[in-house]
């Protein structure tokens, strides 16, 4: 006899859980009814990409940071135990540092951006192209997902599209949809070949916690984000250089500082050292403190997208800053430094002429400054906030990029799209990043799997009756891998040894009771 589950759907969303354990592992089966109690974000305020950006807001000038930003600023060197001295030779060896660095990406363009086949992903990655892929903090991986198949993603998205009441960015011509719960994507994240690159590159991660806050770096969670079709002559999908996850959270939240201890603390030595891939500390990081729609919550180690287009240089793309480690470095230290020209408190806008020498740069402690960063917004940069990155000259698009290929960027990465969309045809990409298995995802994961049973956004996203009304939306019956089933949460993780054994249980706990 066939059993509802005991919550509500969407008619047309309508499945029992005799459907689902055709589908489902049997040993989560007789747990799957527990999804009723789950509590869902998404059934709020509803809104776009738009919302994190100012720079797709309304035009305003931004509004200086309050004055207990200073404070903030002291407190992070006395919480890092940072001398003043220290901080100032970090600051002055990363300058020097900068210049060729600079005339390093000027000079080779994209052509600096690795460029890796998934066969090599399978075969597993060089160290030259470990190496590359750590200090550019991106990657292009060719192949794997078949041109045709990436191809009839899009043409089944676009009749999803054409079928429900869509909303996105810009309204008037959407650019980018608040959609996360079709069938091509469905199908994208849980395709083995790209769950096998994210695990590829998850593997070049690596932590020193402990239980509970370990980090399983071989078993990669689906995150579930939207999608970009972006058509021919559009000016309006135009995001400067950013980066995701917060912005002032880097220095107010007190986890999520200690990631930049040796940046902070170990004067020219320290900043050297310091590796962007260690997540022992981001993993209990907080990105929001302040609530706000299309905040990562998550640890997020890469950011991506998989193409459903050819898409060149100009047709309206990814841009990057291929330079990690340093540029963080960089990002770190710039709030608490100035132009000896400039009066504490006064903005740098593009018509302010400053020096890049070191010498005209001094220590400021007492302002409020943190540049490009807007609470509840990602972190922003431009030529005249972070001037010696000299992003005019160092920003690079993605070179060639055919349907299936795959580009991930690290998530301290700065990055962009392009301006305008001068290609002629559409510039069309599934936004799915590499997230692995730990206590703090495991819950996101629960909460995504009930919003996605419920057809709501995904929990990080702006909220409203999203696709639960939509036709042909995606339904646990899509998903017919085993690995595709855990990466969702639909299936319990398996433990492959004694080290993340612990883990597996307590996920497992989460997901299923």
């Amino acid at each position: 006899m066939l059993r509802k589950l005991s919550f509500p759907l969407p008619s047309r969303a309508y499945w029992t859980c005799s459907l689902l354990r055709s589908n489902v592992n049997p040993a989560a089966g007789n747990r799957i009814a527990t999804m009723a109690t789950e509590a869902t974000r998404g059934v709020g305020k509803g809104g776009t990409i738009a919302d994190v950006f100012t720079t797709l807001g309304p035009k305003a000038d931004v509004a200086p940071l309050p004055a207990r930003f200073s404070a903030v600023k002291k407190e992070v060197l006395r919480d890092m135990g940072v001398t003043p001295d220290k901080l100032e030779l970090a600051w002055k060896g990363v300058l020097k540092a900068l210049e060729p660095r600079v005339q390093e990406i000027i000079s080779k363009g994209g052509n600096i951006i690795p460029r890796i086949s998934y066969k090599e992903v399978n075969d597993g990655f060089s160290e030259s192209q470990k190496d590359a892929i750590r200090k550019t903090g991106v990657v292009v991986i060719t192949g794997g997902v078949p041109e045709e198949e990436a191809l009839r993603w899009k043409c089944l998205m676009k009749g999803y599209i054409a079928a429900n009441p869509v909303t996105g960015f810009p309204p008037e011509n959407i650019q980018a949809y608040e959609l996360y719960n079709s069938k091509p994507q469905i199908y994208a994240r849980t395709h083995d070949c790209l769950l096998n690159t994210q695990k590829a590159l998850l593997s070049l991660w690596h932590s020193s916690a402990s239980f509970p806050d370990s980090i399983d770096f071989t078993t990669p969670i689906s995150y579930f984000d939207r999608l970009r079709i972006r058509t021919p002559g559009d000016r309006s999908f135009t995001l400067g250089p950013h980066i995701d996850g917060g912005s002032v959270e880097r220095w107010e939240d007190t986890a999520f500082r200690r990631v930049w201890t040796k940046i902070l603390y170990g004067g020219q030595s320290g900043w050297e050292s310091f590796d962007p891939f260690d997540a022992t500390w981001r993993v209990n990081a907080k990105q929001d403190l302040y609530n706000a729609p299309n905040q990562c919550t998550i640890l997020r180690c890469w950011q991506g997208w998989t193409s459903m287009s050819s898409t060149g240089i100009n047709d309206g793309t990814l841009r990057v800053l291929p330079m990690l480690s340093l540029a963080t470095t960089y990002i770190i230290l710039r709030p608490f430094f100035k132009p000896r020209s400039i009066a504490t408190g006064q903005p740098l806008t593009k018509a302010v002429n400053v020096s890049l020498a070191a010498e005209d740069w001094e220590l400021n402690l007492e302002g409020s400054e943190f540049p490009g960063s807007v609470p509840g917004k990602a972190q922003e940069l431009h030529e005249a906030t972070h001037p010696h990155l000299r992003l005019a000259e160092t920003m690079v698009s993605i070179p060639k990029i055919d349907p299936g290929d795959q580009v991930y960027w690290h998530c301290d990465t700065v990055h962009a799209v392009e301006g305008e969309h001068m290609g002629k045809e559409d510039s069309s990409v599934l936004y799915i990043p590499a997230a692995p298995l730990c206590v703090k995802n495991a819950s996101y994961l629960r909460s995504q799997r009930a919003n996605f049973v419920h057809g709501l956004p995904a929990p990080d996203f702006p909220g409203g009756e999203g696709e639960s009304r939509f036709l042909d939306r995606a339904t646990p019956q899509d998903i017919t891998s085993q690995q595709g089933r855990q990466a969702t949460g639909f299936e319990p993780f398996i433990a492959t040894n004694d080290a993340n054994a612990a883990l597996v249980e307590e996920a497992n706990k989460i997901l299923f009771g």
